[in-house]
C-alpha cells in the first residue's frame, strides 16, 4: 500500500457559511468521526497505525439551475509506530475543500472546479525533523450526472478527467510517504 500526502491551510467555517448564506436547504449536512487502529505492513516495515478523524460535510443547491455545491472540513491525527524500534511518525492535519464552480456541460456531464486548503505537520518521537506542508490548490474534474444534474447521489467521476489547475502553494517539505517514514521512524 502506498500513501500520498494531501494538505493546505484550512478555510474553516467561512467556506461553509458562504454556502449556507445562499439560504438553500442543504441536500446533505453531516458531521463525522472515524478512528482506525490496525497493524499494517508498509514501506518494508511492520507498523501500528492509529488515527482519529473528525469532519463536516455540507452539500447545498446553488444558483438558478440548483446544481449541488459541496464543502468538507476534516482534521485529525495519524501515528505510525515502527514496531521494530518503537519510533513514531506522527501526522497532524486540518483541511477544507469546497466546490468553487459547477458547470453543466449539456452532454450529461458536470465540470467541477474545487479548491482545497489546509496544512499538516509531520514529526516523530525520536527525530528532530519536522516536515510542514501548508498551502492551497485547485483541481478540476468531470462527473457523469446520470441524467440528474441536481442530484449528486448517482454521479460518477469520469476516469482521466482529473487535472490540477493550480499546484499546491506554500511550503512543501513532504515527499514520498515511505521515504519520509523511513527518515523519521526507520
Amino acid at each position: 500500500m502506498r500513501r500520498t500526502y494531501t494538505g493546505g491551510i484550512a478555510l474553516g467555517l467561512a467556506a461553509l457559511a458562504v454556502l449556507a448564506a445562499a439560504g438553500a436547504k442543504p441536500l446533505e449536512n453531516k458531521h463525522f468521526h472515524d478512528e482506525v487502529h490496525e497493524t499494517i505492513v508498509d514501506c518494508g516495515l511492520t507498523l501500528q497505525h492509529d488515527g482519529v478523524f473528525d469532519g463536516h460535510f455540507l452539500l447545498v443547491p446553488h444558483g438558478p439551475d440548483g446544481l449541488a455545491y459541496g464543502g468538507v472540513q476534516i482534521r485529525g491525527t495519524e501515528t505510525y509506530t515502527n514496531l521494530a524500534n518503537g519510533h513514531t511518525f506522527d501526522i497532524k492535519f486540518a483541511s477544507a475543500f469546497r466546490d468553487l464552480r459547477v458547470t453543466d456541460n449539456g452532454d450529461g456531464t458536470l465540470t467541477i472546479l474545487q479548491q482545497g486548503a489546509g496544512g499538516f505537520v509531520v514529526s516523530g518521537s525520536h527525530s528532530s525533523i519536522v516536515l510542514r506542508d501548508p498551502g492551497m490548490n485547485r483541481v478540476e474534474f468531470r462527473v457523469d450526472h446520470a441524467g440528474t444534474p441536481t442530484d449528486p447521489s448517482d454521479d460518477e467521476e469520469i476516469e482521466g478527467s482529473f487535472r490540477v489547475v493550480k499546484e499546491s502553494t506554500g511550503r512543501n517539505d513532504t515527499g514520498e510517504f515511505c521515504e519520509d517514514l523511513l527518515l523519521i521512524a526507520g
